[in-house]
């Protein structure tokens, strides 16, 4: 049976010998325990230029890797140290087992002693090395030098009396501050991959044990079907937007123009950083990669440039367990009884009175993956005497993530890049984008690891609870875990074991655009729709969002401009993205203040009112506000604020009962559409919109930006953008009934306009979160934040010329 012990050590006052066992039973060394390999000789340069953005130049891949550890640490070292400790399962030993982590990230914010469990068991040593046996020697060297880089900045920290005062190096004396190996870069970049499966549900992996009269409670407080649609992360609109355009949309043969935006994480682990890094002959790209990743992994070179969406397909699936009826740790494949993996973990917890123990569990794995106790969530998905589901995720056993990365960060051409793409099948949970110098195509595809179930496969291995598991969420495969048929099939010459092959996954080469919003890949171009894909990559013929359907708006306008050259659609395509269009307002606002307004006033019953008696509002003054509004969410707008708490009600009637034309697959750009505006819900959400505000001690017409705004160097920075319900294509979307952004919040984040000419690439970026991590804590680093809010796009100095007259130009020379 799944057992929980505990064992006592010595008190956390001498406890350094604790720690060191500790850190011996996670496969892990504390600083002192440890010794770095000796540093090349070769000088290693960073130069930073405007915004503190870093550009790292050195003759050894090692010595790139010591310059971007360096970089990093010097502007997010208690992010990162925060991150290596998750990740090597050491939280409950620094910060309690019953803590949660500060800020949000792809695994979401459980427990500490769950997450301690769940990284020992799929970022532990065995995971680490076989990540590390796949990787070319060149990485692997990137990789040790990224460790050493950033142990030359702890220690010179821990060494100097320089960071007293200094809010960024806060932590510096923090215990869990310490140096680190590569093995926990490698640690890293698994939790990067498992952010599509595993990690939606950690606490049931790490709690599940055999017929539990308690399940799991699940780390968020959402529904099953709720939480398996969020593809990544732990919110909607986590996500992206990309657009590329191709020669018929440039005017120019051989153009090409692409636009990038993540919507992402704006503190945390998962943060983005923008760096510049060149090994003269060999490597010379820029872009951002996740904070204690060592390639870049959205961005540029000279020759290609690329982004990327979270995709629609599913990365894992489920599957039905039959149990041995004498065993709940054993169950039946085939008419024979197996017994389940026992993985025995232990955690160093430390209590209250300053004592550590190691509290120890057992993991159980099948041959289908590990057993995911969901019974708190759906009691017909609990682990029972006789039935268990087991999950398994692609990526668990997909080595090939960064070194795809490491290889695009390298390639010359867009052709050199798709091969690339198709060959590694490694993308973990993303669409990608891409456009090439000299080349008039566009490149758009969700070509990665998928597992390899077929629609054919999944209605043979159908169970009654996998059929009504399909009711909550169609796009989870789950099989029949009873019969071997049933595993995932593998593809003729695939690259691993149960997976897709390239030919069976998504993906199109166009000459005008392609576009993602994360929508599936099915319309990617309204004129070419992709059709005849096996369900588990996302649904076809489905309704886009209205974030899809204003990309797919501002790419229509952008295609059909008429322009003559890359750099002058790229300028229209800085302008356009920024717009921060409301696509609800547009569409439906008319419609629903034709409706409201009639009267000037509004009957809330006693239930729906905020002061919980009948009510009669008057929404005169509201409804001037709206038709006065620009439907722009601009920082300086009235009107955003009202909508966005209008919408927001109208949008809990159901969508078959508030569009009076349904969605309609032969008219995906405009439908559903028409608003069934007499429905007396729908001035009935006016004027409980008006209550709110009113509650808040709002005024009706606030512009968006008293509310929408981030907080650095002392300074209230206004923003704009909404989020994705609206309609917004520029997201800002804080957190739930919040309109201030921090590093909890998610919304734009790295934003580049990339185009070829002769001379090369050119890009334009901005950084919204900025690269220090106190840059939206009211810290320093202020520059890219507010550079973000005034829109005034950063012309990327990427040749050594352009980076040699920088204004901003400061150098740096690392040494042995």
């Amino acid at each position: 049976m799944n057992t929980q012990t505990t064992f006592r050590i010595p008190r956390w006052g001498r406890c350094m010998a604790a720690i060191a066992l500790a850190a011996a039973v996670l496969g892990t060394a504390p600083a002192w325990a440890r010794r770095d390999s000796p540093s090349p000789a070769a000088a290693i340069e960073i130069r930073r230029t405007a915004d503190g953005i870093p550009h790292i130049r050195a003759t050894t891949w090692r010595g790139l890797g010591i310059g971007y550890g360096q970089a990093q640490a010097e502007d997010a070292l208690c992010t990162l140290a925060d991150a290596f400790v998750t990740f090597s399962g050491q939280r409950s030993l620094y910060f309690g087992a019953e803590a949660k982590p500060q800020t949000r990230s792809t695994f979401g914010t459980p427990a500490n002693l769950d997450l301690d469990f769940f990284f020992q068991a799929f970022a532990g040593a065995e995971a680490v090395e076989a990540l590390k046996r796949e990787q070319p020697a060149e990485l692997n060297e990137l990789i040790a030098g990224f460790a050493e880089g950033y142990n030359r900045h702890v220690r010179a920290l821990q060494a100097g009396p320089q960071r007293r005062g200094d809010a960024a190096h806060a932590c510096a004396d923090a215990p869990w501050v310490r140096t680190i190996g590569p093995e926990d870069v490698y640690r890293r970049m698994l939790a990067a991959g498992l952010a599509g499966g595993y990690t939606h549900f950690v606490a049931e992996i790490a709690n599940a044990k055999p017929a539990a009269a308690t399940p799991p409670a699940p780390a968020n407080k959402f529904s099953l079907s709720t939480r398996l649609d969020i593809p990544v992360g732990d919110a909607h609109g986590i996500g992206s937007n990309v657009l590329a355009f191709g020669q018929a949309a440039t005017g120019e043969r051989g153009g090409s123009v692409l636009f990038g935006n993540p919507h992402w994480y704006w503190g945390g682990p998962d943060r983005f950083y923008q760096a510049h890094l060149t090994l003269p002959g060999k490597l010379d790209v820029a872009g951002v990669s996740f904070l204690g990743i060592p390639v870049i992994m959205i961005g540029f070179n000279n020759d290609v440039a690329w982004s990327h969406t979270v995709s629609a397909a599913r990365r894992f699936g489920m599957f039905d367990l039959t149990l041995d009826p004498t065993d709940p740790t054993r169950y039946l494949v085939d008419g024979r009884s197996e017994p389940m993996h026992v993985q025995q973990l232990a955690v160093a917890v430390r209590r209250a009175d300053g004592t550590v123990d190691l509290v120890r569990r057992t993991l159980y794995r099948t041959r289908f993956g590990p057993v995911v106790d969901l019974g708190a969530r759906n009691a017909a998905l609990g682990w029972s005497a006789r039935k268990a589901i087991a999950i398994r995720d692609i990526n668990a056993d997909n080595p090939r993530i960064f070194r795809n990365f490491f290889r695009w960060d390298q390639a010359r051409s867009l052709d050199e890049f798709i091969r690339i793409q198709r060959e590694e099948l490694a993308m973990p949970w993303v669409n990608t984008a891409a456009i090439g110098r000299g080349d008039g195509r566009v490149w758009y595809a969700d070509v990665g690891a998928v597992p390899g179930v077929s629609d054919a496969l999944r209605a043979s291995c159908a169970t009654p609870l996998s059929k009504a598991f399909a009711a909550l969420d169609p796009a989870t495969p789950m099989l029949d875990g009873s019969r071997s048929a049933c595993e995932w099939q593998t593809a003729r010459g695939a690259a691993q074991a149960g997976t897709l092959a390239a030919d069976r996954m998504p993906s199109l080469l166009r000459e005008d655009y392609v576009a993602n919003m994360n929508d599936s890949f099915w319309l990617t171009n309204p004129a070419q729709p992709l059709t005849g894909f096996a369900s588990v990559l996302g649904a076809e013929g489905r309704a886009l969002s209205m974030r899809g359907r204003e990309g797919h708006r501002i790419a229509g306008e952008l295609a059909a401009a008429g322009e003559t050259s890359s750099r002058r659609l790229a300028n229209r395509v800085m302008q356009k993205t920024l717009e921060a269009r409301s696509y609800t307002a547009d569409r439906f606002k008319s419609a629903l203040l034709d409706a409201s307004c009639a009267s000037g006033s509004v009957d809330l019953p006693a239930e729906e009112a905020a002061s919980k008696v009948r009510t009669t509002v008057d929404v005169l003054q509201a409804c001037q506000v709206l038709r006065n509004w620009s439907n722009r969410a601009d920082a300086g707008d009235r009107g955003a604020l009202l909508w966005d708490a209008f919408w927001t009600r109208v949008l809990k009637i159901p969508a078959k009962e508030l569009y009076t034309t349904p969605f309609s697959a032969s008219a995906p750009l405009t439908t559903p559409s028409g608003i069934n505006a007499a429905d007396p819900r729908v001035p009935r959400a006016l004027a409980d919109a008006v209550e709110d505000m009113a509650k808040k001690g709002w005024a009706l017409d606030t512009p968006l930006g008293e509310r929408s705004f981030v907080r650095s160097e002392g300074h209230q920075v206004p923003l704009s953008g909404g989020c994705d319900a609206e309609g917004y294509f520029t997201i800002a979307c804080a957190n739930e009934g919040d309109y201030a952004m921090g590093d909890r919040s998610h919304g734009n984040t790295y934003l580049q306009v990339v185009y070829f000419d002769r001379r090369g690439v050119h890009a334009r970026t901005l950084l919204a979160h900025g690269e220090k991590e106190t840059a939206v804590t009211n810290g320093p680093g202020a520059a890219p934040v507010v550079r973000y809010a005034k829109k005034d796009w950063l012309r990327f100095p990427f040749r050594e010329e352009d980076i040699a007259r920088d204004p901003a130009l400061v150098r740096k020379t690392l040494r042995p």
